[in-house]
């Protein structure tokens, strides 16, 4: 169980499975050794949760304002979002694979080489399977890395777009790239 522990606390990614299996014999039930490891930390600051198709150390979220009033570097080290690109990295997870011709439809304005770049660099994005669209432009798709920065352990874990569009954050006509579509602005009477 100490192996497992120390293999997940001195991986920077997710540990698989299958590296684990490498540590600690086939036979040996992973799951098992998961949950007697989560038990003896229910009282630690930090758990083992399951992102990305493997396992990885994370803080508790009830230790999050202490962690970031100490200003401390984070092993994490998650690059800094600006709001379009937070917008456009969820579009893509929403979307993918997607085209940047497709997404500059979703935000009725172009998509920058720039931003994909910026997240491409920070490595959230990776490209995607040529577009069968003519000229076969490049579709770009999320990373394992995006689902370890934000928790996930698959795309299957994104909220809820009926969720999201009930609390007024997105409209499904604009994530489906309509033109027409406009947000509501007033409230009808049968609210």
């Amino acid at each position: 169980m100490l192996r497992v522990e120390a293999v997940i606390f001195a991986s920077a990614e997710p540990v698989t499975r299958e590296t684990l299996a490498r540590v600690v014999g086939r036979d040996c039930s992973i799951e098992l050794l998961i949950d007697d490891l989560r038990e003896e930390l229910r009282t630690r600051p930090y758990d083992i949760v399951t992102v990305a198709g493997g396992w990885q150390h994370r803080s508790r979220s009830a230790y999050a304002p202490a962690i970031r009033a100490s200003q401390a570097p984070t092993r994490s080290g998650g690059a800094r979002l600006s709001e379009h690109e937070a917008a456009v990295l969820m579009a893509i997870a929403y979307l993918q694979p997607v085209t940047r011709g497709e997404l500059s439809k979703v935000f009725g304005k172009d998509v920058s080489r720039d931003t994909i770049a910026s997240l491409r660099d920070a490595g959230f994005l990776a490209s995607g399977p040529r577009s069968p669209t003519p000229g076969a432009p490049y579709t770009y798709v999320t990373t394992k890395h995006f689902l370890s920065a934000f928790g996930m352990e698959t795309l299957r874990d994104l909220p809820d777009l009926e969720r999201l569009e009930d609390a007024g954050l997105l409209s499904r006509q604009a994530i489906a790239g309509d033109p027409a579509a406009e947000p509501e602005s007033e409230v009808s009477e049968d609210d």
